[in-house]
């Protein structure tokens, strides 16, 4: 049985809860949370245990799920890492580069696995383009979606053209020779 800790249980922390009780070899330890209206949220529905020490909820776990905002990834990682313990961190998995290279580092030096929740890879439409025999020239993606005020603290670069670059570079076996990108801002 795996035992499993829940950082950050705000709108995705509770969709990672929900998978993770989808597992029968996962046990869901606690989380930790310093949003009190989010933890009595999840302590009502999940029944789990709210921590309050960062350090007591990883030393608990085998594993860590990070669902905490963008910039408190690297510190959660960290903290994990170094207590020898395996980490899903959802993406981004860092708020800079130096901090992604630092966590890639830790993760090797510390033996541990780390896996960044690239969950567009297991879309339909993806796993269906990855069957087939594909040598672009070109690629040229749109994303066009409604407004979602959720997670405005993070560039759309991070919280959505991440999604397609990852899917782009894990479809093409070839280094990257350039990127471009535009934007305009659409009113509906």
């Amino acid at each position: 049985m795996l035992k499993v800790g829940v950082f950050g249980v705000g709108h995705l922390g509770k969709f990672h809860l929900n998978n993770w009780k989808e597992i029968p070899e996962v046990q869901l330890v606690g989380f930790f949370d310093p949003n009190n209206d989010h933890a009595k949220e999840v302590e009502a529905t999940y029944g789990l245990k709210r921590y309050m020490d960062e350090e007591a909820l990883i030393a608990a776990c085998d594993i860590i799920d990070v669902v905490t905002p963008t910039h408190l990834h690297f510190p959660v990682c960290e903290m994990a890492i170094k207590m020898g313990k395996n980490v899903f961190v959802e993406k981004p998995m860092a708020n800079t580069i130096e901090e992604g290279k630092t966590i890639v580092n830790m993760v090797k030096e510390a033996s541990v696995k780390l896996q960044v929740g690239h969950v567009e890879r297991f879309n339909p439409a993806y796993t269906a383009l990855k069957n087939l025999a594909l040598n672009p020239l070109f690629i040229e993606v749109h994303r066009l979606a409604q407004f979602n005020p959720r997670g405005t603290e993070v560039s759309v670069i991070f919280d959505l053209m991440i999604h397609d670059i990852d899917i782009i570079l894990s479809i093409v076996k070839s280094d990257v020779k350039s990127i471009s990108a535009s934007g305009v801002a659409v009113l509906t």
